[in-house]
């Protein structure tokens, strides 16, 4: 018994040891948890003006872009322009082979004159049975008095009337044949018409003054001509490259943001560090679904217009194109649409989310397959402030944000020193209460690499 006492008396001791062990080790690390210092940047709120802008991308366009294709079909026997040379309106630009379509309307014209020689022939029928009804009304009205007199028999009456029918139909026949003579020089009238209109398609002309931005045809290569069907050959374009936009594509989540009339910055591929000016002309109405599948961004185009004094500088007066931008071009576009002055301000990065737990924060919603009440917790936007040595989190109200700051409604006051930096420890690990340390910008990024 004695023996079996020593043993509990031994494991107990043990136990006991090995408590007071885990209990030196937990009040060593959380000593050390609380000497620990995370080491921060920071940035005072300030107040400054905020432009809110929509960036999306696109290509430059001529505002006035012309598509050429001719009305007929034939082989291309003449061009007189090149590409990029700049013309006017009326200017010959090209010519379809005209044999056929001169053939055709002389085919035309010579049925046409048929068709008026047959009019004053019938003419010519038309009075000839007038002649001939008026001498037989005046028989049928003397014979009429003789017959009334019983003068001539019935016999002679009745052939009589007869021959003023006769005459009275082919009066009326020559009348009918005379319309229908006219009718067809009308149709051949018509005819010509068209045949000289199609002689005249043969050469294509400038619909308007502009610089050839685009030849797509040489002589000899047939074309197609426009129908109801089909577009027909595209065989040049004529651009007006001294008014050019930019067409972009603007996702649906942004475009309730965008305005006609909204400024724009506009930055051109071929000429870096450089911005444009422009402003919103165009705001498509429906969605842009060419080639768009079911997991991709709706987009919507807008279209920018670009001041033509933002790029004066650059225009070349001894170039036959004097615009520094062509067709195709790519372009970056910033919508400015909404813009704030004198608001309170703090870097975009200081600024993190984080799930509110508390009673207040939560708000009930009914779990539909267990259909009892359950709380859903709610996602507010809060910064972390300097208190002393220590971080102290704040609930703040956002409003608009642009590159680099986000307006704070509420929160904080002016002066108030913001932790920005790290990313990792704003936005996941800092928490409220914890030591930190405030070094410079440049340290903690040398520290990091």
């Amino acid at each position: 018994m004695k023996e079996k006492s020593k043993s509990n008396n031994k494991k107990w001791i043990i136990g006991i040891a090995a408590l007071l062990v885990v209990l030196v080790i937990v009040m060593i690390v959380a000593k050390k948890r609380n000497q620990h210092q995370v080491e921060v940047t920071t940035e005072k709120a300030s107040v400054r003006s905020i432009v809110e802008t929509v960036v999306a991308n696109g290509k430059i366009q001529p505002a006035l872009d012309v598509m050429i294709s001719p009305y007929i079909s034939g082989e291309v026997v003449e061009l007189f322009v090149k590409e990029g040379e700049y013309v006017f309106k009326g200017d010959r630009l090209a010519r379809i082979d005209p044999t056929i379509y001169i053939s055709n309307f002389e085919q035309v014209e010579a049925s046409l004159n048929t068709a008026k020689a047959n009019v004053a022939n019938n003419r010519a029928r038309v009075a000839q049975a007038e002649a001939q009804y008026t001498k037989a009304k005046l028989d049928y009205d003397r014979n009429e008095r003789l017959w009334n007199q019983k003068v001539i028999s019935d016999a002679d009456w009745d052939g009589i009337k007869a021959s003023f029918k006769v005459n009275q139909a082919e009066l009326e026949a020559a009348k009918e044949s005379l319309k229908a003579t006219e009718y067809q020089v009308q149709n051949a009238e018509a005819g010509l018409k068209e045949a000289r209109e199609n002689l005249n398609r043969t050469n294509i002309y400038a619909p308007n003054d502009g610089t050839v931005s685009k030849l797509n045809i040489e002589v000899g290569e047939r074309v197609t001509g426009a129908s109801q069907f089909s577009a027909g050959t595209e065989i040049m374009r004529i651009a007006n490259l001294n008014a050019m936009e930019v067409q972009v594509e603007v996702s649906e989540n942004d475009i309730p943001r965008v305005k006609l009339n909204d400024t724009c910055l506009i930055e051109v591929d071929a000429y870096l560090n450089r911005k444009f000016k422009g402003y919103v002309t165009e705001i498509a109405t429906s969605a842009n679904t060419t080639g768009v599948t079911a997991d991709q961004v709706t987009n919507f185009e807008v279209k920018v217009m670009m001041l033509k004094d933002s790029y004066a500088d650059l225009e070349d007066s001894n170039n036959t194109i004097k615009s520094p931008f062509r067709p195709g071009m790519s372009a970056t576009v910033d919508i400015q649409t909404k813009r704030v002055d004198n608001v309170l301000t703090v870097p975009i990065q200081a600024v993190t989310t984080r799930e509110d737990t508390t009673a207040t924060g939560r708000k009930n919603v009914k779990d539909e397959a267990s259909k009892k009440t359950v709380a859903d917790e709610v996602v507010k936007e809060y910064v972390f402030v300097v208190d002393g040595e220590k971080a102290a989190i704040r609930e703040v109200t956002t409003g608009i944000q642009d590159n680099t700051y986000i307006q704070l409604l509420t929160g904080v006051d002016e002066g108030t020193e913001v932790i920005t930096g790290p990313y990792r420890a704003v936005s996941k690990s800092l928490k409220n209460g914890d030591k930190i340390k405030v070094v410079d910008k440049d340290k903690l990024f040398e520290k990091e690499k």
